[in-house]
């Protein structure tokens, strides 16, 4: 954010509203730069929207204005955090009915799927998973590659498959309300 960012914290807490827009203005590009790191692709533009949206409405209560820009990013990435539980907000799915379906369903159109459900992974989740997944490294080697511990290392790949899985079943379910005797 901009040098001047202080004082427009300053003024629009002050009831600036010029100095808010153009607070708003000026943050905007950071703040989706960083959504764009841990929110699913679809999501940046709405956690973004709503995380400003909170910032316009709480930024009075902020203590100290030089501590705006980290308590922005905070606000975002629980913004990401609250949509991702919403996205995926689901009763207990049925394994077996789940691989029955996938199963059924042509090669091509998985491979499709898949590679969709990977390009929507952010990267840090995209890079693990290709890592132990398609190049079969192991844990320890991705931990070297990547330079993170073992737990971190563990935990992104277990995300990484649980959005992927996530992804599969959300298309498989919307192709299904789509199908023409549902129309």
């Amino acid at each position: 954010m901009a040098a001047c960012a202080h004082d427009l914290v300053v003024r629009a807490q002050g009831g600036d509203a010029a100095a808010l827009d153009r607070l708003l203005a000026e943050c905007r590009f950071d703040a989706r730069r960083y959504a764009r790191r841990h929110c699913m692709t679809s999501e940046v533009d709405d956690a973004v929207q709503e995380a400003l949206l909170i910032v316009v409405q709480r930024l009075r209560s902020l203590r100290t204005a030089a501590s705006f820009a980290g308590w922005l990013f905070t606000v975002v990435r629980r913004e990401c955090q609250r949509l991702s539980r919403r996205m995926f907000a689901h009763e207990e799915l049925d394994e077996e009915r789940i691989a029955d379906r996938i199963a059924a369903r042509p090669m091509d159109e998985l491979r499709v799927e898949l590679a969709f459900a990977l390009e929507s992974l952010p990267a840090h989740y995209l890079e693990v998973i290709l890592l132990r997944d398609f190049e079969e490294l192991t844990i320890a080697e991705i931990c070297e590659c990547l330079d993170v511990s073992v737990q971190t290392a563990k935990a992104r790949l277990r995300r990484a498959r649980l959005l992927v899985r996530e992804y599969l079943i959300g298309t498989e379910s919307s192709a299904a309300d789509l199908a023409p005797d549902r129309l």
